[in-house]
């Protein structure tokens, strides 16, 4: 079906001011002011009301920490004491069942703050949750979204000189033998592919080389893409330079990942000849704002990383570090922080392209991330009615300036999956309940 997505109230391409059209999920015409498409549509949706961004991609997540936001135990910490003191309470309580409803709440306020396709670092399999990444899948094709299912892991204990519980780590073998299950299922390598597959080691501080090693070598034999955690406190850097003798760049050269098949979250404590060596090799970065602040982990380099050659995208991260699953949040987020950082030349501009072009260089895809002839139609539709944008003069600014947070269309591959700020087919008040209900034993004091 061909869809004329009219008159925008302001659009983030150029020469689509008249809008585009979309068929069979692909944007093929861009429509100039005062146009019209070249050929009949079969349908119209008048976007005057809307400001019409690229579907915003999120590259970094933890959807099962839903169930732990704002925790008693963890509130006011940085990352290692936080971790300690929420590992204990995910080993003895995430199931499959509360896993399903963590991921459909992060889903699905991805997608209503305009997310289209999702990245989740999901690295916690305790005993019974080997299905973990079938769950996500199901999930998503159930909201009609993208995702990168990010086949994570862990396999260093507390005592065997990591940070995780005996109850959340897995053997090499059993995680290398999934990945590949993993990747025979899921790993959709064509244009338009709404599922794709990620190999994901949690972070330096807790599995072996031989995980590491082994992952980018079936990344390598698979296509497919790696990440890991990288840089995100000093502890890390202190950590590495005591076990590995070096630094975390240095470990990341010594076991196969500096490669463009490689996008890290965080990457905030690297020193000016790292900044210049993940450029050369085109190592993307997944710049956390919120969870960063948070846990006072410190700030995403990203201007020199982006001029080093370094894909720059965003993400969420958390959500028992951000506390929520909001990426246009974010993107408000990255422009205030990084004016702070920098100057007040990091634009509004800046920020949307690391949540749409730069998130999609991180994943690996050219089909995603812009308004432009031949991309997927992923698309983010926002109104300028609530309060805070009354007075607002460019409707592009207005929605970093201002604070949009709730998008009132989205459309993914050229279906409609938000109509008036709702998701379609999600029972919003069952949805809360449940997840409500489920995150009660979490608060169980150990």
């Amino acid at each position: 079906m061909r869809e004329w997505i009219k008159s925008p109230l302001a659009i983030l391409a150029q020469g689509a001011e008249g809008g585009i059209v979309v068929d069979h999920g692909v944007i093929v015409e861009l429509v100039p002011s005062g146009g019209h498409p070249s050929a009949p549509v079969d349908a119209t949706f008048d976007a005057s009301r809307h400001v019409v961004l690229p579907g915003l991609v999120n590259t970094h997540h933890h959807m099962f920490q839903t169930m732990t936001r704002a925790h008693p135990q963890a509130i006011n910490k940085e990352l290692f004491p936080w971790l300690q003191a929420l590992f204990p309470i995910w080993s003895r309580h995430v199931n499959p069942h509360n896993f399903r409803l963590a991921t459909r709440l992060a889903l699905t306020e991805l997608l209503m703050s305009g997310c289209t396709c999702v990245s989740d670092h999901q690295y916690f399999f305790p005993p019974g949750l080997e299905s973990a990444m079938d769950i996500q899948a199901e999930e998503a094709a159930a909201l009609g979204m993208r995702m990168t299912l990010t086949r994570g892991s862990l396999n260093l204990t507390v005592d065997d000189g990591g940070n995780a519980p005996s109850g959340g780590v897995q053997d090499v073998d059993a995680i290398l033998a999934d990945c590949e299950r993993v990747i025979g299922l899921y790993h959709d390598r064509s244009p338009g592919a709404m599922t794709q597959v990620a190999l994901a080691p949690c972070a330096p501080f807790n599995v072996t080389k031989r995980l590491m090693v082994e992952s980018a070598a079936l990344a390598q034999k698979h296509d497919c893409r790696l990440h890991t955690h990288l840089a995100e406190t000093r502890d890390e850097v202190d950590y590495c330079q005591s076990k590995f003798q070096c630094r975390p760049v240095d470990y990341l050269e010594e076991v196969g990942w500096m490669n463009d098949r490689v996008w890290l979250a965080h990457g905030i404590h690297f020193n000016d000849d790292e900044v210049k060596r993940l450029g050369r090799a085109r190592v993307g970065v997944c710049h956390c704002p919120t969870s960063n602040m948070v846990l006072a982990s410190g700030q995403c380099r990203t201007r020199e990383l982006e001029a080093a050659g370094s894909p720059v995208g965003l993400g969420v991260d958390g959500s028992a570090s951000n506390d929520n699953s909001n990426l246009m949040e974010g993107v408000r987020h990255a422009m205030m922080i990084n004016r702070l950082t920098y100057d007040a030349t990091v634009t509004h501009f800046d920020a949307l392209r690391w949540a749409t072009e730069g998130s999609a260089k991180c994943l690996g895809r050219d089909d995603i991330g812009a308004i432009a002839l031949g991309k997927q139609a992923d698309l983010a539709f926002f109104t300028l009615d609530e309060l805070r944008f009354s007075g607002a003069g460019d409707p592009l600014a207005a929605l970093v300036l201002c604070g949009a947070h709730s998008a009132d269309r989205v459309m993914v591959k050229g279906a409609w999956r938000v109509v008036d700020a709702l998701p379609v087919g999600v029972d919003l008040a069952r949805l809360r309940r449940e997840h409500g209900e489920a995150a009660k034993a979490f608060l169980e004091i150990l």
